[in-house]
C-alpha cells in the first residue's frame, strides 16, 4: 500500500484536532448563585452603583463564634485591627467577643483608634520607627492621655529599645515593652539567650519602661506540609523558642511574671494549633472573620466567606475580540467556550477573584485594568449592562480600605455602612 504526502498531511491533520478536540477546555459557566443574586437585589435597592465593599453580617457573626468557641480555656482573644480597617467593624467583633484587645499597626491606625477607643489595650504589631512613637505621644490630643499608657511597643532589637527608652525620659512616660521573639519566621526579633536577657535587665532597671510581654508570630507553621511530622516538628521548635524566652522573664521578673505578661501568638492560619495557654495566653485573629481567599486553608475550612466586591457590569457582548488581533480571534473561541462572552467592570485590578457569576475570569491578553476590567465567560453566564459582578478579596487589609464605606449586608437587604481607616492607615 503506497502512503502518500497528503495522506500523511490528512492523517497528522487528524491528530492534531483530535488532540484540541481532547484538551479543549469544558465551559465553566453556569447558573448564577441565589445567594449573589439577592445581594445583588439588595445593592439595586439601596441605590449603590459603584464599586462596593460588601460584608455579609450574618456570616461574620458565624465566623466570630466559631472563632470564640476554638479557644481553650483561659486563652484570650486580641483583633488584628489591619485585617478588618473600620471603626465600627472592628467595634462589632468587640461587642460579640467581649474582648478589649487590639493589634494595631500604623500611626494613623493608632491615633485613630486612641481616640475611637482609648481604654482599650493596643498591641503594637509590627515595630514603629522610634519617631513614630514620638509623634503619638507629641500629637495625641491631651483628652485621650490614658490611651498612651493601653499601649503595648513592639521591640525587636536592643538599639530600638535604647531609642524608646531615650523617648520615654523625654516625655516623662512610661513605654510598656513587648518584645518580639523570632519563633522561626526569621522576619526579625529576638531568640532567647544572652542578649534577650540583657534587654529584659534594661526594662526592669529603667523608669521610663515597663515589661508588658513577648510576641511570637508562627505563620510559617500553617505553610509547611504534615507529611513525616514536619509541621508538628517546626510548630514545636517555635514553642520551645517561646518557652526559652519565658524561662528568660522569670529569670529577670521572677517566677510569676508568665501570669501577668502578655503572652501573644498565632493568626488566622494557626490559632487553632494552641490547645491550652502553656504557651500563649492570647492568639491574635482578624482576616478568618471575613475569609478571604489567602485563607482557604484547612485548618480554616469551618470559617464562611464574608465579605465581597460588589461591582456593576458596565458592557457586555457576545464572544471575545482583541485589539489588533481579530484574526486570531475565532480560532480561540472556537476552541475555548469560556470566551463566549465579554464583560466590562466598573473598576477592577483589585487584590480579588471572580466568584460570581461562575467561570467569569481574567483576560491574560487583554490585559488589567483599574478602570473597565475585562472579564470573559461562557455562554451561560447570565450577566447584563448594570447587573453586579461579585469578587472575592485575596486578603482584607489593603482591599477594603479602597472602596470607601463597607456596605453591611443583612437579611437581603444593606442595612448599614461602616466606614474605614484612611487610606494611610
Amino acid at each position: 500500500m503506497k502512503i502518500t504526502r497528503r495522506k500523511i498531511l490528512a492523517g497528522s491533520a487528524a491528530l492534531v484536532t483530535a488532540a484540541i478536540i481532547v484538551n479543549r477546555p469544558a465551559d465553566a459557566s453556569g447558573p448564577r448563585d441565589p445567594y449573589f443574586l439577592d445581594m445583588q437585589k439588595a445593592l439595586k435597592a439601596a441605590d449603590i452603583a459603584q464599586p462596593t465593599l460588601v460584608v455579609d453580617r450574618a456570616r461574620l457573626n458565624a465566623n466570630i463564634d466559631q472563632l470564640m468557641s476554638d479557644l481553650p480555656p483561659g486563652m484570650g482573644y486580641r483583633i488584628v485591627a489591619k485585617s478588618l480597617p473600620s471603626t465600627e467593624l472592628l467595634q462589632h467583633v468587640r461587642t460579640r467577643t467581649k474582648t478589649d484587645r487590639l493589634m494595631t499597626f500604623n500611626l494613623p491606625m493608632l491615633m485613630t483608634l486612641s481616640e475611637t477607643m482609648p481604654t482599650a489595650s493596643q498591641l503594637i504589631g509590627k515595630p514603629f520607627p522610634a519617631q513614630a512613637a514620638q509623634n503619638y505621644l507629641e500629637k495625641l490630643p491631651v483628652e485621650y492621655a490614658e490611651a498612651t499608657q493601653n499601649v503595648q511597643w513592639l521591640i525587636d532589637t536592643p538599639e530600638r529599645l535604647a531609642k524608646y527608652q531615650a523617648i520615654g525620659e523625654a516625655a516623662g512616660s512610661i513605654m510598656p515593652i513587648n518584645i518580639e521573639l523570632d519563633v522561626g519566621l526569621h522576619r526579625g526579633g529576638m531568640k532567647p539567650g544572652s542578649e534577650l536577657d540583657a534587654m529584659l535587665k534594661t526594662i526592669k532597671a529603667s523608669n521610663n519602661l515597663k515589661f508588658a510581654g513577648f510576641m511570637g508570630y508562627e505563620p510559617h507553621v500553617a505553610k509547611i506540609p504534615v507529611i513525616m511530622g514536619w509541621q508538628a516538628r517546626v510548630k514545636n521548635e517555635a514553642w520551645n523558642i517561646y518557652r526559652a524566652a519565658i524561662n528568660n522573664a522569670q529569670s529577670v521578673f521572677g517566677q510569676d511574671v508568665p501570669e501577668t505578661m502578655t503572652r501573644n501568638a498565632a493568626g488566622s492560619p494557626t490559632y487553632r494549633l494552641y490547645k491550652d495557654t502553656g504557651i500563649a495566653n492570647e492568639i491574635s485573629a482578624g482576616s478568618a472573620l471575613v475569609k478571604p481567599v489567602d485563607f482557604d486553608t484547612e485548618l480554616l475550612r469551618d470559617f464562611q466567606p464574608a465579605s465581597f466586591v460588589a461591582t456593576p457590569v458596565i458592557k457586555s457582548s457576545k464572544d471575545m475580540q482583541t485589539a489588533g488581533l481579530e484574526f486570531a480571534d475565532g480560532l480561540k473561541n472556537a476552541y475555548d467556550p469560556n470566551l463566549a462572552q465579554s464583560v466590562f467592570i466598573h473598576g477592577g485590578h483589585w487584590l480579588a477573584a471572580p466568584v460570581d457569576p461562575p467561570g467569569l475570569r481574567l483576560n491574560s491578553t487583554f490585559g488589567r485594568s483599574s478602570n473597565q476590567e475585562l472579564l470573559n465567560a461562557g455562554a451561560s453566564a447570565d450577566i447584563a449592562p448594570d447587573d453586579f459582578v461579585f469578587l472575592r478579596p485575596t486578603q482584607s487589609e489593603a482591599v477594603f480600605l479602597q472602596f470607601g464605606d463597607i456596605a453591611v449586608y443583612e437579611n437581603g437587604q444593606i442595612v448599614e455602612k461602616w466606614s474605614v481607616f484612611p487610606a494611610s492607615a
